[in-house]
């Protein structure tokens, strides 16, 4: 999603590096865990309570749009808009989980499964009702993970554009 959004990889590593040195970003280092496994990062997840959701995605956006060059400032906001719109609110009590990579040499490994338990185990701390998250809807990996970790498909949104179609998930913690 982030090469998509900034335009190509490069540029998506250099959004990344300086949203995780900002501060209240969807993706700050206050809301990544990273999973490691035989001592080498396996997994990354960004996750926040969904009432800080979108002044931490503005605020992303805002790092993004330095990291990129104007003329890529157009799609970047035209894809900030558009996903915004699609999907529908998760619960206001929910954790959402915004991002969840795994490296390819570590996928089958449980790396996402340890990163959602984490996750749930947050929400459960923070008393928070529910976990929430979206993915598209030709990610059939990552759409049977979740199903397997207690998630209902609630949502599904239609493709747009660049943007394949999305399916909103939430999995009710009590």
């Amino acid at each position: 999603m982030y090469d998509r959004f900034t335009g190509n990889r490069v540029l998506a590593e250099r959004t990344i590096a300086r949203a995780l040195e900002s501060e209240q970003t969807t993706a700050s280092a206050d809301v990544v865990w990273v999973a490691d496994l035989d001592g080498e990062v396996a997994g990354a997840m960004a996750a926040m309570p969904y009432q800080e959701w979108t002044p931490r995605a503005h605020r992303f956006l805002r790092t993004t749009l330095r990291s990129i060059p104007p003329w890529r400032w157009p799609s970047a906001l035209w894809l900030y808009r558009s996903s915004g719109r699609m999907a529908p609110d998760p619960p206001r009590t929910a954790l959402y989980v915004d991002s969840l990579a795994t490296d390819e040499r570590y996928r089958r490994r449980g790396v996402a499964r340890a990163l959602l338990e984490e996750a749930e185990a947050m929400a459960r701390r923070s008393g928070l009702r529910a976990l929430a998250l979206d993915t598209w809807q030709d990610n059939h990996p990552a759409r049977s993970l979740y199903l397997e970790a207690g998630f209902e498909e609630v949502a599904f949104t239609p493709a747009m554009g660049a943007l394949p179609g999305g399916v909103s998930l939430v999995k009710d913690l009590y």
